[in-house]
């Protein structure tokens, strides 16, 4: 494997709820310093020390020397030790200091390079290729799959997170102004049909700027998870050992739950096959059309119409 290319850093992205925790850690067994969510706005700042004031936060040139720094020194594993000592507030803050702490001690001591695991980071794809020479691993979900995880959840979105962000808003969002603007009178399953939708037609357009972006479906990896990671690895251009397929398996086997609890929505140990069929039974025929009508235009672009029943 090339060295240069085993160093660099690994952005693994893409919406919220479409699996980047697992592929980011399945990825990261392969030898990766694992960080989560810098660009949360509930990030610690040990991790990554710049405040984060919207999510799905668009860092460009134009208000970069606002992060430079701070993803400079995380991507050295260097730990912002000072600043989350100030920030503690619970033991459970000290808890994930803890375990922020030995995360980046132990790749600094092992050399790991780094992989940031944060789906916010999905429109900053670019700056991160140019700035810092990221590989990149987008995650893609089922849009009906998706929809029925964010209405699971009780989570519905704040499109003036977006709409506060006039760049944002003039390099790809401008199309979903109008529609962004009447969001907030809608349900969880329409605010997610067009999240969705702004989301992967701007994945599609960074793409074709950048064809080393890796698009992953979350439902391939699903059906043959060590399989569909053996092309991942390969397209990265990274080592596939016996002990990371095995970590792969038990990630995935049939022996885990088919369904995580609401109080575990962020496990990776799931029956990954029968997951697949849950926003099935979830979602009622109406709502699966409902979602196939706002997201189809792109929608299309990754998945068949067979996948849709």
């Amino acid at each position: 494997m090339n060295h240069g290319v085993r160093s660099a850093p690994l952005l693994v992205t893409g919406a919220h709820r479409t699996g980047t925790t697992w592929v980011g850690k399945m990825l990261a067994a392969g030898g990766y310093a694992y960080i989560s969510e810098p660009l949360n706005v509930w990030h610690r700042p040990g991790v990554m020390e710049a405040p984060v004031i919207y999510w799905y936060t668009y860092i460009t040139h134009e208000n970069e020397m606002t992060y430079l720094p701070a993803f400079q020194k995380t991507l050295a594993l260097r730990y912002g030790l000072g600043a989350e000592l100030r920030s503690l507030r619970s033991v459970r803050d000290g808890l994930r200091m803890g375990r922020d702490l030995a995360i980046f001690l132990r790749g600094r001591l092992l050399r790991q390079p780094v992989l940031l695991k944060d789906p916010f980071a999905v429109f900053s794809i670019p700056w991160f290729i140019e700035r810092f020479g990221c590989r990149v691993v987008v995650t893609l979900r089922h849009p009906a799959a998706f929809a029925s995880s964010l209405k699971r959840l009780n989570w519905p979105f704040d499109f003036g997170d977006l709409l506060a962000q006039p760049s944002l808003m003039r390099d790809y969002l401008e199309p979903f102004r109008e529609a962004m603007e009447q969001a907030a009178a809608d349900d969880v399953i329409g605010q997610a049909a067009l999240l969705w939708k702004m989301i992967y037609s701007t994945v599609r357009s960074i793409q074709e700027r950048f064809p080393s972006v890796v698009v992953v479906r979350h439902e391939d990896l699903s059906l043959d998870p060590v399989g569909g990671f053996a092309r991942v690895y390969e397209a990265l251009g990274m080592a596939y050992p016996a002990r990371v397929q095995e970590v792969i398996r038990r990630s995935s086997s049939s022996e885990n739950p088919g369904e995580l609890s609401l109080r575990r929505a962020h496990s990776i140990r799931l029956d990954s096959r029968a997951n697949l069929e849950n926003w099935k039974k979830r979602l009622p025929a109406q709502e699966v059309h409902r979602i196939r009508a706002e997201t189809e235009e792109v929608a299309r672009w990754f998945y068949s119409d067979t996948e849709w029943v």
